[in-house]
């Protein structure tokens, strides 16, 4: 009945949305690693401005497919790379008039034709070392990241592919097994912090951290619970900061102050090597923000190279 509770509280509460294989506290085994492939739709449902705010506005919906590979180099370390592919269409109208706080920005042809754009967006890879492992019940993982562009694309606009900027992560991941409480519980926690490379002389470097709880049946069905949350260390405020300087206008996309509080929900189930998911995420709170519902499918598989 215990066991009952705890599933039902999980699934009807929030779930978690894709955590990158990159960031998790679990390390892989020597020799071991394992390849996730994530289908995941952003739909841009309007802004979450200053006051906490929202208006509908710039609706856009990304689709983005990546592939991600980690893999145990020993017990201790690992690595990792990931590799998206985003498709983005602008689905709303030209700024409105005012006194709408976005009536000042301009159109760029990337949004007016409506147009569907797509390519590969940011490289990323890691090196993770787990310094601590207790029973394998608790695992704490230290990582560093790095993602760069793989190509000069568009950034200027809401259907563009990503933001065209360099990034170097510095994180900790931390996993607790509770099968002494209830078996199958799992809870992990992340902490990032990422040094982003400035645009017009703009530091916007940022703190992430996520909490994620998990519960498995025997039946191998499991629900999961996400709360993340972003705080940006500078960047720019909207309107504010934005609208009294023209040579701001195209680049404070990828400057803003961009900080949320966002939830989700979703299950998975696991078959032999495979592990698949669907998740749901969606933002709370939050300021210079976007309004955003996301979708997410994922499909990872174990491998292992013999001696």
């Amino acid at each position: 009945m215990r066991r009952a509770v705890v599933a039902a509280l999980i699934i009807g509460a929030l779930a978690a949305s894709v955590r990158p294989t990159a960031a998790q506290a679990w390390a892989p085994r020597a020799r071991e690693g394992d390849v996730t492939f994530v289908t995941q739709t952003i739909d841009h449902l309007g802004r979450i401005i200053n006051d906490d705010t929202r208006f509908e506005c710039c609706g856009t919906t990304n689709v983005a497919i990546v592939a991600d590979v980690d893999y145990g180099l020993s017990s201790r370390w690992s690595v990792s790379a990931s590799l998206p592919y985003v498709f983005a269409k602008y689905r709303g109208g030209p700024p409105p008039p005012p006194p709408d706080p976005a009536s000042f920005l301009p159109y760029p042809e990337v949004d007016s034709c409506h147009c569907l754009h797509s390519g590969f967006q940011d490289l990323g890879l890691g090196v993770h070392y787990n310094p601590l492992t207790v029973r394998r019940s608790f695992s704490l993982m230290t990582s560093i990241t790095y993602g760069n562009p793989t190509h000069n694309y568009e950034y200027a606009g809401e259907a563009v592919i990503g933001f065209s900027l360099t990034e170097l992560g510095l994180n900790a991941d931390a996993g607790q097994r509770l099968d002494f409480i209830v078996p199958g519980l799992e809870v992990d926690g992340h902490y990032g912090y990422t040094i982003v490379e400035r645009a017009l002389d703009i530091s916007h470097n940022r703190s992430n951290a996520r909490l994620h709880a998990g519960y498995t049946l025997p039946s191998h069905l499991g629900a999961h619970l996400l709360l993340s949350w972003q705080r940006t260390h500078g960047g720019l405020r909207f309107p504010t900061d934005v609208e009294p300087y023209p040579e701001r206008w195209t680049e404070f996309h990828r400057l803003l102050q961009d900080n949320y509080f966002q939830a989700g929900g979703g299950v998975s189930y696991t078959v032999r090597e495979w592990d698949f998911s669907l998740s749901f995420l969606k933002a709370i709170s939050g300021s210079n923000t976007h309004e955003v519902h996301v979708y997410t499918v994922t499909a990872g598989r174990s491998f292992r190279f013999p001696r």
